[in-house]
């Protein structure tokens, strides 16, 4: 079986060297070190140096893959998706991007296409728990808490990012939608803001987000969701701070004559202060809660860098989960033609379960607890 992976990014590298155990891999990027970053680990993966915004010659650059990954900023997304599906090529998607994936899925049927979308940690790990345990009990409520960390944090903003400081930047600015008291509620992201321990790490704020995105949905009877991301102490301030001055503001102004936003400063600014080394020790720290039935189930998931392979613990997590969406399309396990966020998906014991022992093939344990109501008379 052949694969393309549109994005050749620290997650999408993970996602390609992982596949090209089983399947024959090829690589698209538009950056030359990307590819030859991958070429470094594993030359058998074929790559190509490729301007992935050029939507119209997706048809034949994927004519002869069965399947395909895309990888892409979250900017590019949807546009990435919406040509892979015209494509007519099963996919799985890990690109996090603001528009409607399932706005799509009539086309995807259209195509005789199965896409598998948001299919990383969360959104995704987060959705396949949720879906599964939809399908057995009565869910009143939800928490997810997640956090990409550097292991040893530094002054003044005590944080990495494994990806792109203006994908970061867009959590930070989107505006959150969660679900309370069974409607949809917009809030500012960043706000809500509390702390909460997490066994091996310590004290870290939580703080709005919007990656709910499908669940809202697809989980209607659900009346309270909540997501937030999570961060080390002080870095919000930080944040709250830039935001507020306008150093994340898109409208142009005029410095020596040339004209620049305040947000492409920012993100060139914060490359160099963001950027997580290629060997640099992060971790990832998640936490879904569900409540109902008088019980409270809850998944923890605390990752490390992986020092043997090299590889962050993000794009484990993240690119993991992905590589077992494409063995769940691989083995045929999902056959219905649509577009299909995770919960759609994880309802399927056989393919949560599938999911779940291919992460901890590699070493990405989920832990699960169940706590009983207890009532006193």
């Amino acid at each position: 079986m052949t694969i393309a992976v549109l994005g050749a990014g620290m997650v999408g590298r993970a996602i390609a060297l992982d596949l090209a155990n089983d399947f024959s891999v090829s690589s698209f990027d538009v950056s030359e070190q990307n590819l030859q970053l991958l070429k470094q680990k594993n030359n058998t993966i074929q790559t190509q140096v490729k301007d992935l915004k050029d939507y119209a010659s997706y048809s034949s650059v994927l004519q002869n893959f069965d399947l395909v990954v895309t990888a892409v900023p979250g900017f590019m997304g949807y546009n990435t998706l919406k040509a892979v599906i015209e494509a007519g090529k099963d996919v799985a998607d890990i690109s996090f991007f603001p528009e409607d994936a399932l706005s799509l899925d009539a086309l995807a049927k259209e195509k005789n296409v199965t896409a598998i979308v948001d299919c990383g940690v969360a959104p995704g790990m987060s959705n396949f728990i949720i879906g599964r345990y939809n399908a057995e009990m009565n869910i009143d409520a939800f928490e997810i808490y997640v956090g990409g960390l550097p292991v040893h944090p530094k002054p003044p903003f005590y944080y990495k990012a494994p990806f792109s400081p203006i994908d970061v930047i867009e959590e930070y600015t989107r505006p959150a939608r969660l679900k309370e008291n069974g409607t949809i509620v917009t809030k500012p992201a960043l706000t809500d803001r509390k702390m909460i321990h997490f066994d091996g790490v310590g004290e870290l704020e939580a703080f709005n987000t919007d990656g709910l995105r499908s669940l809202l949905f697809t989980m209607p009877h659900i009346h309270t969701q909540i997501e937030q991301t999570l961060r080390y102490p002080g870095h919000v301030d930080l944040i709250v701070a830039l935001k507020q001055s306008g150093f994340f503001s898109e409208e142009k102004i005029v410095v020596d004559e040339k004209a620049l936003t305040p947000l492409q400063f920012t993100s060139k600014l914060l490359i160099n202060e963001w950027k997580l080394g290629e060997t640099e020790e992060e971790l990832t720290v998640m936490k879904v809660i569900l409540h109902g039935e008088g019980k409270t189930i809850t998944y923890e998931l605390l990752d490390y860098y992986d020092a043997a392979t090299q590889t962050s613990s993000m794009a484990r997590t993240t690119g993991y989960t992905c590589t077992a969406v494409v063995n769940l399309l691989a083995k045929q396990l999902v056959i219905k033609k649509g577009v299909f966020p995770p919960e759609l998906i994880g309802d399927d014991k056989t393919c949560f379960d599938f999911v779940l022992n291919y992460l901890k093939a590699r070493s990405v344990q989920w832990k699960a607890k169940t706590d009983h109501l207890t009532v006193t008379s």
